[in-house]
């Protein structure tokens, strides 16, 4: 009867240890999951609002004051991967003026492949950085412009220093020293960001209209990027705040302009 409760006794135990273990590798796969997609839409978002719409094609105005708290929101948002709202809006604005010809700072039918692609945006956005590529001055037009933290932000020791930060979060929750491959994409966010829409809506999806380059929208419906995805709409309507055009089309940040709009905290210019 002793072994018999004893046995009962260990069989108990190691139930609870199965379930204390189980418990946390659905706490630490989940921690990092929300960690990575936090990451991802953040720094998307500050990205599509603040670079895109804002910097790059001037949807909507606003004050000097929350001009700068969006600079201190990116920077924080995509960390190592900190892109200039200056430097970013010119290369978009090239982009539209020469999109799919070898002006086009990213253009996939002018890259090997989406690598290459990259690292040719790369170089030409240090230029602009570094003020060693000639810009035309329509492209620098009504831009937010703030030097100083341009060149705090733009530091390697500055974006170096968010590495260790994305690798102690992986130190501490990662069961496995695979999941640890997802610090490249944390370090490189806002340009995988970009890189996924210039390669992939030049390469595939439909479209809703006939323009002069080879732009599709990637998904009927675009949670994933945020509205990015509708390429083909936007290059229709490079002035239109929402991306979306069909009915399914639902684009997830016009809803947040409207209410930043009716907050005050930007001026709409043509709602949509």
């Amino acid at each position: 009867m002793l072994q018999i409760k004893l046995l009962f006794i260990m069989k108990k135990k190691l139930l609870m240890i199965k379930k204390s273990i189980n418990f946390a590798v659905i706490y630490f796969f989940m921690a990092i999951l929300l960690f990575f997609i936090g990451h991802w839409y953040l720094s998307l978002f500050f990205q599509t609002f603040f670079h895109h719409r804002y910097a790059a094609h001037k949807m909507f105005t606003m004050s000097k004051f929350w001009e700068k708290i969006f600079y201190i929101g990116s920077f924080i948002a995509q960390g190592s991967s900190y892109l200039s709202p200056y430097a970013y809006g010119i290369l978009h604005r090239m982009h539209h003026s020469y999109a799919d010809t070898e002006k086009d700072p990213h253009s996939p039918k002018f890259s090997k492949n989406i690598f290459d692609m990259m690292w040719k945006t790369k170089v030409i956005y240090s230029g602009i950085i570094d003020e060693k590529v000639k810009v035309d001055e329509k492209f620098k037009k009504d831009l937010p412009e703030w030097k100083s933290f341009d060149l705090f932000a733009e530091k390697w020791i500055v974006r170096l220093s968010w590495i260790p930060l994305y690798f102690l979060f992986y130190w501490y929750f990662a069961p496995h020293w695979a999941w640890y491959g997802l610090i490249v994409i944390h370090a490189i966010m806002g340009p995988f960001h970009g890189a996924v829409i210039n390669w992939f809506a030049h390469k595939i999806g439909y479209i809703n209209f006939k323009v002069k380059d080879t732009s599709k929208n990637i998904m009927p419906v675009d949670i994933l990027m945020l509205g990015e995805g509708y390429h083909n709409n936007h290059h229709s309507h490079p002035g239109r705040a929402n991306f979306g055009i069909k009915w399914h089309e639902f684009d997830p940040v016009y809803p947040i302009i409207l209410l930043f709009n009716k907050l005050g905290i930007i001026q709409l210019r043509n709602k949509s």
